[in-house]
């Protein structure tokens, strides 16, 4: 009888590994056909030659990574690099209190949809109401003039400031809903209990609630640094020359120029740099948790070895 359970025990993570299979095997369909496939287009384009009327020719070539090894690129690289690190910092500068004001709210709900909200609206339609808004002849301005402080309109538009005051914008909530999760799960008695030691409040922010939430922190750079360091509408619409970006020379190089391969080239190298950093941070946060659950394990061993040392000095006096 035993047995009989033990094996029909045995036989239902089979079932249910073949009922995981199939319900998982739509998401998996999608993600080959739409993810994977494109990519594996653009690895194949990239080590094509140039058609002179756009489009590549079926011979292998490197002269597309050739390319990158040049000036121009460089610049434009580590200009895209300083706007992406300068807006996910600001992004997640302000995030971090927004995140922490609704997780110690009582409208979570309400805070919650106020943020989603922004994701109702199409982007566009967002990039275009900033325009309305820093314009020559826009709403910032009129106010300008009204009050006085101005005597004709300034262009706010056009400059590397704008890029990232939008790109701030458009990502902020991208950031703010995986701090909001992470410090909704964190045990906010700990913050009393190094206020309780005197720590003020600034430093038992900086010692107990950051180190707490370093995987919501994570999240939030990985949701805003990858999109903003590939944006081609902000700057293209709210920038002008001195804010060309990467995305910006990647779609000029496949509407403009035609040059499919040096597209699908760069393409390649922002992907494999953006890996290469992911799975970096990953590594080094698996490491920190691992030193973090080790110093835990001893200090759990050393409190046992101590209230065993108590307990036999206690008995030994009793005795």
């Amino acid at each position: 009888m035993a047995a009989k359970k033990l094996q029909s025990h045995s036989q239902k993570p089979a079932g249910g590994s073949s009922l995981g299979t199939i319900y998982a095997g739509p998401t998996a369909l999608w993600l080959s056909l739409f993810f994977t496939a494109p990519l594996l287009i653009i690895i194949v384009y990239s080590f094509l030659k140039r058609d002179l009327y756009g489009g590549v020719q079926p011979t292998f070539s490197l002269e597309a990574y050739r390319a990158l090894i040049n000036p121009v690129f460089a610049a434009i690289a580590l200009k895209t690099l300083a706007y992406a690190s300068i807006a996910t910092l600001i992004t997640i500068f302000l995030a971090l209190p927004c995140g922490y004001f609704m997780a110690r709210s009582k409208n979570q709900t309400l805070l919650l949809l106020l943020v989603i909200i922004p994701f109702w609206t199409n982007f566009l339609i967002r990039v275009y109401a900033w325009i309305a808004i820093l314009g020559t002849n826009g709403f910032l301005n009129d106010i300008l003039i009204r009050i006085g402080l101005l005597k004709e309109g300034i262009a706010f538009l056009n400059r590397p400031g704008t890029v990232i005051l939008v790109l701030v914008y458009m990502y902020l909530p991208y950031a703010i809903l995986p701090l909001f999760s992470t410090i909704d799960k964190f045990d906010f008695s700990l913050l009393e209990a190094a206020r309780d030691l005197g720590a003020s409040k600034s430093c038992a922010m900086r010692k107990t609630l950051l180190p707490n939430i370093k995987s919501g922190i994570f999240t939030a750079f990985l949701f805003t640094f990858i999109p903003i360091f590939g944006a081609y509408a902000v700057p293209l619409l709210v920038g002008g020359m001195d804010s060309y970006m990467l995305g910006n020379f990647i779609a000029d190089q496949v509407t403009k120029t035609k040059n499919w391969p040096l597209a699908s080239s760069i393409s390649m190298v922002i992907t494999a740099v953006t890996t290469a950093g992911v799975l970096l941070m990953l590594k080094l946060q698996g490491r920190e948790s691992s030193k973090a659950l080790e110093q835990s394990q001893a200090d759990s061993a050393r409190a046992q070895a101590d209230s065993a040392q108590a307990r036999d000095s206690t008995l030994g006096a009793i005795q």
